[in-house]
């Protein structure tokens, strides 16, 4: 069932979804939005009403949220429990009507990989999590409108949305009543680090040589490598006002909030993982960086023009959309896979990217999970070939990257599914902070540009903690990434050299078109290269 809220009376856009999660984070503990526009962006959603869930622990054990402990692997539990609850298809035209907030760490691909070692990560957070959440918020972005949906099975569904109704309300009587406010007493919160650590640059330029060495004897073609970033506060931080500084520092089309029990993961991530929508999969990948330069627009419209035009950086694309195509091959009816967007430049704060979008038929017989199992981690954030180096990506890194590089959405109990990858992400556990931020080597890549590329990347969650320091760490550090430093993005390996130096879209196009579809592989969790 769902009702349709009132308006705020100042604009119907006013009622900021945050202020009903910051008020009851733990009745609303997970909210997704969007900074951009068009169709990929309409809603927003503010998840409500948890009750139970599961999840795989920092020791590896998978437990339900009373603490017992559960048969098999995360993402065959994730089937089970849809299989349970699974509706028929929406005809509403929403996008959530109950279902399950979803937390995928990166650990997660040694259950779906079990050579890929697993290491323990900073934070101490759970590899992943399933939150049962059996009513929403919905805001759509083109009209204003919210409406409040609870599964219309439950048994308390009329007070769930009651209780839905009263939250919205009393937001909307807090925003009519700072309406008036001045600037200041609107201000985001302050929230300056005690401590910021920054992990060794030449121990990460060692890395990249290690890489290079991997890439000249044939072992991969292209390695993500990542590096991280340690936060510590004098006290812990609310999550809902350092994603709030986040989130005005970073816009991004993929943005959303998890706060559960002590700790919270925060994006502002540009690239969505999966999107499953009324049987389509779709998967939209990411590869190819420029750093800004907003105040210069003609250096700018040079960075953009040097992007999209390099022809190695464009040959580095298309290896990596072979690669995500592959992936949905083994999920999607056969014949059913095509890339119906082509190398298009998006531009956020602080970075110009190449973006593409895949998309293909799913099989009938394939279940969340096992879609989920088959493209993740994302290629784009790992390197191609995956599993190798993934492997690679463990020697080097040393620790787990916990939520970065993993993944956070929803799930619709009619099968509908959206999922980001977690970059410009971090988590939050108490008065501690982390995050990281990568880059991706090939044969040519330089180690220093390389790390600089890092600190590009990393720029708009740094500003979160630093938006309105005139000097200090961060906003030094921010500079010098501006500087005549700056990253470049990179050319590909040289096994994609065979491409043609000028290729243009069309061409490309045409090539993808005519490249023989991959077989679909029977649905299971194990190996993929």
């Amino acid at each position: 069932m769902h009702c349709v809220l009132p308006p705020a009376a100042v604009d119907l856009h006013a009622v900021d979804l945050l202020d009903l999660h910051r008020a009851e984070p733990d009745f609303f503990p997970c909210l997704l939005e969007s900074a951009a526009q068009g169709g990929r962006a309409r809603y927003d959603l503010l998840l409500a009403a948890p009750e139970g869930g599961f999840a795989l622990g920092a020791d590896g054990v998978l437990r339900d949220l009373d603490g017992r402990i559960l048969a098999g692997g995360f993402l065959d539990q994730l089937d089970r429990a849809f299989a349970e609850a699974r509706t028929p298809a929406r005809s509403d035209g929403l996008p959530f009507g109950g279902g399950w907030a979803l937390l995928l760490g990166y650990e997660l691909a040694a259950e779906i990989e079990p050579s890929v070692p697993r290491l323990a990560a900073p934070g101490g957070l759970p590899i992943a999590l399933a939150l049962r959440c059996r009513a929403a918020i919905l805001r759509d972005r083109e009209t204003g409108q919210a409406q409040a949906v609870v599964e219309g099975d439950h048994p308390q569904a009329q007070a769930l949305t009651e209780r839905l109704q009263r939250a919205w309300a009393k937001a909307a009587e807090a925003q009519l009543a700072t309406a008036d406010a001045m600037p200041a007493a609107r201000a985001l919160p302050a929230l300056p680090p005690h401590r910021l650590d920054e992990a060794d640059g030449a121990a990460f330029e060692s890395g990249v040589r290690r890489i290079l060495d991997y890439l000249r004897a044939g072992d991969v073609f292209q390695v993500n490598l990542s590096r991280p970033w340690r936060v510590s506060f004098d006290a812990a931080p609310a999550p809902a006002d350092l994603y709030a500084r986040l989130r005005a520092a970073n816009p991004a089309p993929f943005a959303g909030l998890l706060a559960w029990q002590d700790w919270a993961v925060l994006s502002s991530s540009p690239e969505r993982l999966l999107s499953l929508r009324s049987g389509v999969a779709e998967t939209r990948p990411i590869a190819g960086t420029r750093p800004r330069q907003p105040d210069d627009a003609l250096d700018d419209a040079r960075r953009r023009a040097e992007l999209i035009g390099h022809p190695k950086e464009r040959a580095e694309h298309i290896m990596l959309i072979d690669l995500e195509r592959n992936d949905l091959g083994r999920v999607c009816v056969p014949g059913t896979v095509e890339v119906d967007e082509l190398m298009g430049l998006e531009s956020y704060a602080h970075v110009h990217h190449i973006v593409s979008n895949v998309r293909g038929r799913l099989r009938p017989e394939v279940g969340p999970g096992q879609a989920i199992a088959a493209v993740f981690p994302g290629g784009t954030i790992t390197g191609c070939p995956k599993v190798r180096c993934m492997q690679i990506i463990a020697e080097l890194e040393g620790e787990g990257r916990g939520p970065y590089t993993g993944a956070l959405g929803y799930l619709d109990r009619s099968g509908d599914l959206d999922l980001n990858i977690l970059i410009r992400s971090l988590w939050l556990r108490g008065a501690q902070a982390g995050f990281r931020a990568g880059a991706g080597i090939v044969v040519d890549s330089e180690p220093a540009a390389e790390l600089a590329e890092t600190r590009a990347k990393a720029r708009g969650v740094l500003r979160a903690f630093d938006q309105d320091a005139p000097h200090g760490v961060l906003r030094a550090m921010a500079a010098q990434v501006s500087s005549g430093q700056g990253p470049v993005a990179h050319p590909v390996a040289e096994a994609a050299d065979a491409l043609p130096a000028a290729l243009s879209t069309a061409e490309a196009m045409d090539n993808l078109a005519h490249r023989p579809q991959p077989e679909p592989a029977p649905v299971h969790v194990g190996r993929r290269d």
